[in-house]
């Protein structure tokens, strides 16, 4: 039986952004969370988690320079939590260039799993690491924002944020 993240002990953090309070969790050594304030899928905070800002810097610095629109990708390390294949869907989010985006059914060929659509829909659903891992890349087959866990808003303000720090489409 695996044990949730709100029942280990962790360490967290907050930090305003320009999409709202980001909750930044984790260990000394690794990332567990990057989450928006009222995301879906977010880990609900437990009773062994704990304040603390220093294990985080390099965390909420990277993202700073990604706001101020200097930062394209993230070099974190992350403790991925999932099925192998959402880790793989995961790990394929990383692999999308700043400023562009993919569709499901590309991001499903991309993991070698050409009718699972749906499947991994489900999986950038669950992204654990928001901004992080760029789920708000994937968009629907017909060029539409759909399913963002955050909300189409932040979704579309990410990505017209991209844009405008030089990214292509």
């Amino acid at each position: 039986m695996s044990v949730g993240l709100e029942q280990r002990t962790a360490l967290y953090t907050t930090m305003a952004s320009p999409v709202g309070v980001l909750r930044i969790v984790g260990d000394e050594r690794c990332l567990w969370s990057v989450s928006m304030d009222g995301q879906r899928w977010a880990p609900p905070q437990g009773e062994c988690w704990r304040a603390a800002s220093e294990p985080f810097e390099p965390t909420c610095r990277q993202l700073e320079e990604y706001f101020e629109g200097t930062r394209r990708d993230f070099d974190l390390p992350l403790r991925m939590v999932g099925t192998p294949f959402q880790v793989r869907v995961w790990e394929a989010l990383a692999e999308i260039p700043f400023g562009q985006t993919r569709s499901y059914g590309e991001l499903a060929r991309a993991v070698g799993s050409p009718g699972a659509s749906r499947a991994v829909g489900l999986a950038n659903g669950r992204n654990p690491f928001a901004i992080v891992l760029p789920c708000h890349r994937v968009i629907g087959a017909d060029g539409r924002l759909v399913g963002y866990g955050g909300g189409l808003q932040r979704k579309a303000w990410l990505l017209e944020h991209e844009r405008d720090a030089g990214g292509s489409r």
